[in-house]
């Protein structure tokens, strides 16, 4: 949860680094006490027994930003549960519907997967990177998307460049799942933590 609560935070608070408020001051001074509170905490990657395997959580929320209407994503990277890479970040573009925001995420996971599959490769310590990395989604049509080799009449309007989910799925660097949200990693990347 730490690397999910500072992610959402910093994300949304940078947006207004041109003219902030005292509403962003407030909550920036608040982000630096969570860190003062936590530096204590580090991240436990397994034992020596078991081995080594890189997964993928992602989410999105849909249209929550009120000024331009774009949805927010967040995906984290763990390995044996510990997060490696993560990201929080409003979407490029505005999404038609939840599932279409769910797709924008776990293809903007992929491209990350297919980047830290061939770092991690080059590493040559992780054994089980030659399998492919599971990207792990809650959202059934984001899922079903992803798995379609051809464009239909609902998913047209969807920019060409979020399709690189497909090729790298074919080539066989990751494969996508589906997670209940409540086991989704990637939830509180979205969403204001309480």
């Amino acid at each position: 949860m730490y690397q999910a609560n500072v992610s959402f935070s910093l994300s949304m608070t940078s947006r207004f680094q041109q003219s902030p408020g005292i509403a962003h001051w407030t909550a920036v001074k608040n982000i630096l006490k969570y860190l003062r509170k936590t530096k204590d905490m580090f991240l436990i990657f397994g034992g020596v027994e078991e081995e080594l395997t890189v997964s993928c959580y992602t989410n999105a929320s849909f249209q929550t930003d009120r000024y331009d209407s774009r949805s927010q994503l967040g995906f984290v990277f763990t390995l044996n549960g510990g997060a490696i890479s993560w990201k929080s970040s409003k979407q490029s573009v505005v999404a038609d519907s939840t599932t279409e925001s769910e797709y924008i995420a776990a293809s903007d996971a992929a491209k990350e997967a297919a980047w830290m599959k061939k770092f991690i490769t080059d590493l040559d310590v992780v054994p089980s990177i030659r399998k492919p990395i599971q990207i792990f989604c809650d959202i059934t049509g984001a899922i079903a998307q992803a798995k379609e080799p051809r464009s239909h009449h609902k998913a047209k309007h969807i920019l060409r460049k979020f399709h690189y989910i497909r090729e790298i799925m074919e080539r066989g660097d990751i494969v996508i799942n589906k997670v209940d949200t409540d086991q989704n990693l990637a939830d509180p990347f979205t969403k204001p933590m309480t």
